[in-house]
Parts: structure tokens; sequence; C-alpha cells
């Protein structure tokens, strides 16, 4: 699987490349991102209902596209962080994704 994670005002953002069986890529830690992927990724990797009622809590804008086959099916996942919906779904990937979001001040994490 390839996954782009970039935020608003990037070039282009980073992207990596995912195996998990056998594990490798070009993912910084393939090993932490295939266990995140096998906890929790059934879920966090489903896109959410459109009228799913969500905080309107902004987190930050980076996105992230995850694109490939996991677990035999093909995966096309966007994330993003700009709501609290969204927000639990990247967080809940943290491992396959960097920690995001902005603080108080607006710095980026």
């Amino acid at each position: 699987m390839t996954i782009t994670v970039s935020s608003q005002g990037t070039d282009g953002g980073t992207r990596w490349t995912l195996t998990c069986d056998p594990t490798g890529g070009t993912h910084p830690n393939p090993a932490a991102a295939c266990a995140v992927l096998g906890a929790r990724g059934e879920n966090a990797l489903r896109q959410l209902p459109r009228n799913m009622m969500c905080t309107q809590i902004y987190g930050g804008d980076q996105t992230a596209t995850i694109v490939g086959v996991w677990r035999g099916k093909p995966v096309q996942a966007t994330l993003n962080r700009t709501n609290g919906c969204q927000i639990a779904r990247w967080d809940a990937l943290i491992g396959l994704l960097p920690k995001g979001g902005v603080n108080a001040t607006g710095v980026h994490m």
C-alpha cells in the first residue's frame, strides 16, 4: 500500500510504501505500522457515513491518503483532521500515520 501525508502549504507531502506480509517498504517503522493496521485498520480505514454527526473541532490541516490492498481487499481511504470524527480516525492510525494537529498557538506538532 502507499501512504501519502501532507499539510497545506507543503510541496506534495511525504509518501511511503508499506507491505505487511512480509513487513517492509519505505515507511519509517513498517513493523509498528503493520501492528496498528492489524489492531485498528478495519474500523479506521472505513469511510465515515455522510450523515454522521461529528464535533466541530479543528485538529489541523493534515491529510492522508492510503491506497492499496490490505487483507486481500482494496483500500482507498482519505483521512484528515477537520472534525472530531476525522481526528479519531487519524489518531487510531498513529504509527501508520504521524501524530498530527496544531497546538493552542497554531503551531504544528
